[in-house]
């Protein structure tokens, strides 16, 4: 019989507020809330193995009875082959007073002889063993099997609690932990409401595997549906229940709530946990909201709670995004004085803070620090400092450290490939390039969109394009979808390399694939335009950016300004520079640059200073690229002011 369900998530959520929500939990006994019950509940069976057997079959289950509880399994493996479903149904019903001697049937007999009855039965009976463990292997071992529909295993079941005569609702909460156990939350809540449905309580811990599900898979509106359940049937929270719902409201960024919801659930006599605290640091953490972090971690020591290695992480990780890396080796000494061990993810954090900063010196330190300590660096450690060093240029160092990995038998992973590919594409080494996109490729790691980008760009630069177009086409074969970032790479590259056409296919192809373009997109067609003086055309490309909803930014401005320059049409660069400025957007070196160039082409010398003039009175310092332009325009330097020819 199988019962579909449709839950009623915004009538569940607008109904059970937070207060009421949490009334569960003042001593209301359970209750039954629906009539039917298991023992009025009519069942069925496919078919109901025999009770009286054969003369045969009566010796061949007690001899395996008897082979099985003495460990004789030799014996077994004589009679293997003659044991039909019945029989088997039959040793296990005689064995049910020993659950270790049908597990151990079962491993050797092999669960593939089992059908449905057999399992469920062999579940039943093992649930009765001190460990949970091995009737939920069971279990999840049938599930995972596909031995039949979750409906099926539950009327099953039904049978096998009756003829056991089993006092709790184990066997469900088994069906239910299984289903959560490999991540398949729509079962296990059906299950949860067929157990509802005949009167039967699932243990708060089977609904906490649940709850923590659903919180891991983003099912937040789910997992509120199914505290306001448990409400309803009146199943006592734990401490544990309160955490994750706590971690749901900091997921949903509700970070006030969740504080309440801790108060509240002090005022109900459960007291928070580091856990608790942890959770509420880290929502904060994660929102940027570092001093609201600080505020529950003095909070936390006012209560007595001792902040442990994953609460002073949090606050390191919170420090480090902001920049304020001076602190967060402050806090980090802090936590190892106060005895805490550092786990491979918090020497992580600082190592990752310092090498966006570009100090690699302390980076390493933190490396050394790690290894000192007998915490060995993992695969993203690795990365990190692969990827500064690049950044830095410093590729045989970054060498260096690869070869490290290897000799500390770890396998680079997918990011590793990527900064390795990026790193020497941005050195134009294309050879080297494509050679570490042939090795990850024969070790069954599949390069990303990013990957593939990089290896665009630097067959742009040196002017393959058909190679550029046909890995472009290789990967969207292999069943990657490129991004716009990968686009761009591709459009960029044609436009450099003067194929305006291809650039324009290739924007229609991304309209086809509904990836949408954006500022880059345009600005890489623009400039593409201009470099071919057909500055009007780019401009127009500015107006079809505003009807598509794309904002301009000031590379888009400038863009216009210097190909107006470079045409001498000073009259439509200055409209552009009047129009940024009106957009909020302020003139930078380039824009001013690209004007004084354009001035002093037409040899308006005086309005050339003047601008230089008022460039150097908004901050910005000229460079090389202004004075060649004003002494060539002007053609000598005795014409400017003496202070401004330095």
């Amino acid at each position: 019989m199988r019962i579909c369900r449709s839950f009623p998530l915004r009538t569940f959520i607008q109904q059970y507020t937070l207060k009421n929500i949490c009334a569960i939990n003042q001593g209301l006994s359970p209750a039954f809330l629906c009539s039917t019950s298991i023992s009025d509940t009519s069942l069925e069976r496919t078919y109901q193995p025999s009770i009286t057997l054969e003369d045969n079959e009566k010796d061949t289950v007690e001899l395996v009875k008897k082979a099985a509880s003495d460990s004789q399994w030799h014996l077994i493996e004589q009679v293997s082959s003659k044991l039909t479903p019945s029989l088997i149904y039959n040793i296990l019903f005689n064995l049910r007073g020993s659950p270790d001697a049908v597990l151990a049937f079962i491993e050797k007999l092999g669960i593939n002889r089992l059908d449905l009855q057999c399992v469920c039965l062999a579940v039943g009976i093992s649930s009765r063993n001190p460990s949970s463990q091995p009737a939920l292997q069971l279990m999840k071992r049938a599930v995972d099997g596909g031995i039949a529909t979750h409906w099926e295993i539950f009327d099953e079941l039904l049978l096998v609690h009756e003829r056991l005569n089993l006092s709790s609702s184990v066997v469900f909460d088994l069906l239910m932990r299984a289903f959560s156990g490999l991540k398949r939350p729509g079962e296990a809540f059906e299950c949860f409401y067929m157990m509802k449905d005949r009167g039967i309580l699932p243990k708060i811990e089977t609904c906490n595997d649940l709850l923590s599900l659903l919180l891991k898979l983003n099912q937040n509106e789910t997992a509120w549906v199914l505290y306001a359940e448990m409400f309803r049937l009146r199943i006592h929270s734990t401490v544990v229940t309160f955490n994750i719902m706590i971690n749901v409201l900091c997921k949903e960024g509700k970070l006030k709530k969740a504080k309440a919801f801790m108060g509240n659930m002090e005022g109900l006599g459960f007291k928070p946990n580091a856990v608790t605290y942890n959770t509420i640091i880290n929502g904060y953490i994660s929102r940027g909201k570092l001093e609201g972090a600080y505020e529950v971690f003095e909070a936390m020591k006012r209560k007595g709670i001792n902040p442990d290695s994953y609460t002073y992480s949090s606050l390191i990780c919170g420090l480090c995004k902001e920049g304020r890396l001076d602190e967060a080796s402050e806090l980090f000494g802090k936590m190892t004085e106060k005895k805490l061990v550092p786990t491979a993810i918090t020497y992580n954090t600082l190592i990752d803070g310092y090498c966006n900063k570009g100090n690699l010196v302390m980076a390493f330190k933190y490396r050394d620090e790690m290894v000192n300590k007998g915490i060995e660096p993992i695969v993203s450690t690795f990365n990190m400092l692969i990827h500064a060093l690049f950044m830095d240029g410093r590729t045989a160092e970054a060498d260096a450290l690869i070869k490290e990995m290897v000799a500390k038998d770890i396998a680079p992973d997918s990011i590793t490939y990527h900064i390795l590919i990026n790193g020497y594409c941005r050195e134009g080494n294309v050879k080297k390039a494509f050679d570490l996109h042939a090795e990850m490729l024969s070790k069954g790691i599949h390069p990303t969109s990013k990957t593939y980008t990089s290896l665009i760009y630097v067959l742009s630069r040196h002017r393959r394009m058909t190679d550029a177009d046909k890995l472009f086409e290789h990967a969207v074969g292999k069943g990657l979808s490129p991004d716009n970032i990968m686009f761009n790479a591709l459009i960029d590259g044609h436009c450099v390399n003067g194929n305006m056409e291809r650039a324009f296919m290739l924007l229609k192809e991304m309209d086809r694939k509904k990836v949408p373009p954006d500022e880059v997109t345009y600005n890489t067609l623009m400039q593409g335009f201009c470099r071919e003086g057909k500055v009007d055309e780019a401009r127009g490309l500015l107006d079809e950016m505003k009807k598509r909803g794309i904002k301009p930014d000031h590379i888009s401005y400038n863009t216009l300004i210097s190909g107006y320059s470079r045409k001498g049409d000073m009259k439509d660069a200055f409209k552009v520079r009047d129009e940024m400025l009106s957009k909020g957007f302020n003139p930078t070196l380039l824009t001013y640059n690209a004007l004084i160039q354009g001035l002093c082409k037409n040899k308006e010398g005086d309005h050339a200073e003047e601008l230089l003039k008022e460039m150097i009175s908004r901050g910005i310092t000229p460079d090389d690229s202004t004075y060649f332009s004003l002494i060539e325009g002007l053609g000598e330097c005795k014409n400017l002011d003496e202070s401004n020819c330095t």
